[in-house]
């Protein structure tokens, strides 16, 4: 089958911008294809240091012919009017087709149209692509005045092995492209993606992003195991890292081992961040090894000898900075640090990062007091735990934040339950970060949390759409975790009712992605005050177990029934039937059976419900599902007689309530 090849070959692409650029390639190219009416049978795409590739496979030599029905004036419309149609659509008196309407017979023309070839349409639908490329950042370079995200040098585009012809900004299309910058050939003939993958590996290039980084990871673990090291594993390096190479070549630096006396995390970031270089450890001890890899992008005639010579000494001189840093820092007391906290502003509507700590602080003790967390160390955490901000070493390296404050606090002689809840309290940071483990830990994180969000609720700064500027779902979910993982009992009813239903729709998304029923947590959110996460999913997995039984789902249809009459009939009336029930009133079996049942079950679902035997409470209500049935078997609700009517209405009602003790139905789908 035809096949589609395009490469646009430039300047270095940063490796942040690769897999995107070729997943916009795709969509772009697929989706013009398609609207132009070409089918295809699958595509692949490349993100490289010089290049993005696409690969088109199956795709029609030809777009399907159409067939177009133009409207033409009445059978007996003046000869004039039908003469301009035929003029208008190229057909003859003939060809035209007659059709009736509710007017009477006018004239139709179907006009066919045959479809153009691909080739055609490629060499439209590429250079526009390259015109519309939604780059982050783009420049413009010489006198022309397309942008793209570095200086483009050329564009293979052939189809069927094929050039497809044309020319953007003075770049005509062909089928050469280059190997290697400085191993392979200048020029290499290309025509279809399997010749062009396996001639651009002869000349020293890697197309496949992935085949580059597990290169990178198996000559890692490799030359590590062979030290008696192990690779210090990193997703995200060993991505960028594969982004920045086309042949990959894993090689064995050194530093001297009296830079270990700095933290390992601080030499692992200093390296990574300023050298793209992995960190190794002893295979044995676990500890961090004076050793590191990094990657080049060559094969070296010596082996490697200078590029690494060259690394040790950028890789010393950028320990050494950090070793400087870990010593200044030490020298001023974390208390110190965190005066400097006034200086600096939150947010202009928020205060200081001082303020904030104070109110952090606080809000750890109160909270701690809750959960069973010693309250002085939580509020001295509290008090730390924004301190090392301001150190030479977080001012260098943002993302050690909290970490430092632990090593600082504990070369301080700080409590290490202390010291490990300054490091724990922005846990957890994503889905994949875990919670703080101490419930000093716990307490300090949902207090960071919890001001970030109640602070910025206060001055209407709330997530809009995908927009979410300071993190606020993410900080409700670390809040939503560590409350569902340790069973915090933490009532949030002092975040306020729309602050409290923003948790109820992180708290659905959490459950959701669980297998949980969203509209089970509508209807325990529903009874209005639910502030306790943990009450809140108990009763929704209690509701979930009982909706899986029978007595689960003929109760639901019953009470739905009984909620619907009322809905119907209370808008009728004007009013509600919340009154109480008369006894005397009830001349049925079924009813007095009915209400007979419901007063029981009431009474065990709300003592179960206070003791949080939600599985009792389900059981107590399930009691009624055989008295609801022969009620609206045998018992007419809407009597003749107002009075019957008005009391089975209000026995209706109290089906209602009686559910109401451990859900709202009414929000239960189905």
């Amino acid at each position: 089958m035809p096949e589609l090849l395009i490469e646009l070959f430039s300047e270095e692409i940063p490796a942040r911008m690769q897999q995107k650029a070729a997943d916009d390639l795709r969509q772009m190219v697929t989706n013009a294809l398609v609207e132009a009416g070409l089918t295809y049978e699958g595509s692949q795409t490349h993100g490289g240091a010089r290049r993005i590739v696409l690969s088109v496979e199956g795709l029609d030599a030809k777009a399907a012919d159409v067939n177009e029905e133009r409207k033409g004036p009445r059978v007996d419309a003046p000869q004039p009017a039908i003469e301009g149609f035929l003029k208008s659509t190229g057909l003859s008196l003939g060809q035209l087709k007659v059709q009736d309407d509710k007017k009477g017979q006018f004239y139709l023309a179907v006009i066919r149209k045959p479809g153009r070839s691909a080739t055609e349409i490629i060499a439209e639908v590429v250079p526009e692509t390259i015109r519309r490329f939604p780059w982050p950042k783009s420049m413009r370079w010489g006198s022309g005045s397309l942008r793209w995200v570095r200086p483009l040098h050329s564009v293979v585009c052939t189809f069927d092995g094929e050039v497809v012809p044309f020319e953007i900004d003075g770049i005509r299309s062909g089928n050469l492209t280059r190997g290697h910058r400085f191993m392979g050939a200048p020029t290499v003939e290309v025509r279809r993606f399997e010749d062009y993958a396996l001639k651009l590996s002869r000349e020293f290039v890697i197309v496949d992003a992935h085949q580059r980084a597990e290169t990178i990871r198996a000559e890692a673990r490799n030359l590590a195991f062979a030290q008696g090291l192990e690779l210090i594993e990193d997703e995200g390096l060993l991505k960028e890292v594969a982004g920045l190479v086309e042949w990959p070549v894993v090689l064995m630096g050194s530093f001297d081992e009296s830079f270990l006396a700095v933290p390992p995390e601080v030499i692992a970031t200093s390296i990574k961040t300023h050298q793209k270089c992995f960190a190794l450890r002893n295979a044995a001890t676990g500890r961090l090894a004076n050793r590191y890899l990094l990657v080049s992008n060559m094969i070296a005639r010596d082996g490697g000898k200078t590029i690494v010579a060259g690394n040790n000494k950028v890789i010393a001189a950028r320990l050494s900075d950090a070793r400087f840093f870990w010593d200044q820092d030490r020298k001023v007391k974390l208390e110190d640090w965190a005066k400097k906290l006034d200086a600096i502003t939150f947010h202009a509507k928020l205060g200081s990062q001082g303020e904030r700590v104070k109110r952090i602080e606080k809000l750890s003790g109160e909270i701690a007091a809750i959960i069973g967390a010693d309250v002085d160390n939580a509020k001295q955490a509290a008090r730390l735990s924004k301190a090392d901000l301001v150190t030479g070493m977080v001012g260098e390296f943002p993302e050690l934040q909290g970490l430092m404050g632990r090593y600082y606090a504990l070369d301080q002689g700080v409590d290490p339950q202390v010291a490990d809840a300054i490091r724990d309290h922005y846990k957890p940071l994503g889905p994949a970060d875990t919670i703080p483990v101490s419930r000093v830990g716990q307490a300090v994180a949902l207090a960071d949390k919890l001001d970030t969000l109640v602070g910025f609720w206060s001055i209407d700064e709330k997530p809009t759409g995908s927009k979410d500027p300071y993190a606020l779902r993410r900080a409700a979910l670390g809040v939503i975790r560590i409350i569902l993982d340790k069973e915090l009992r933490l009532p949030l009813s002092f975040a306020g009712e729309d602050l409290l239903a923003f948790f109820a729709d992180r708290l659905k998304v959490y459950l959701k992605e669980q297998g949980r029923r969203h509209d089970l947590i509508d209807a325990v959110f529903a009874l209005g005050n639910q502030d306790d996460l943990v009450n809140v999913v108990k009763r929704v997995e209690a509701l979930s177990s009982f909706l899986e039984t029978d007595d689960g789902k003929n109760l639901l249809a019953g009470v739905k029934r009984a909620s619907n009459i009322l809905r119907i009939e209370e808008k009728k009336d004007a009013r509600s039937y919340d009154g109480d029930v008369h006894i005397n009133q009830l001349i049925k079996g079924e009813e007095k059976a009915l209400h007979s049942a419901i007063t029981q079950a009431v009474g065990q679902a709300r003592r179960a419900v206070e003791n949080e035997d939600f599985e009792a409470a389900m059981a107590a209500i399930a009691k009624l599902r055989a008295p609801v049935d022969a009620f609206f078997e045998h018992v007419t609700v809407n009597d003749k007689d107002a009075t019957f009517r008005e009391n089975r209405l209000r026995l209706l009602n109290r089906i209602r309530q009686a559910t109401a003790e451990v859900a709202d139905f009414a929000k239960i789908e189905g």
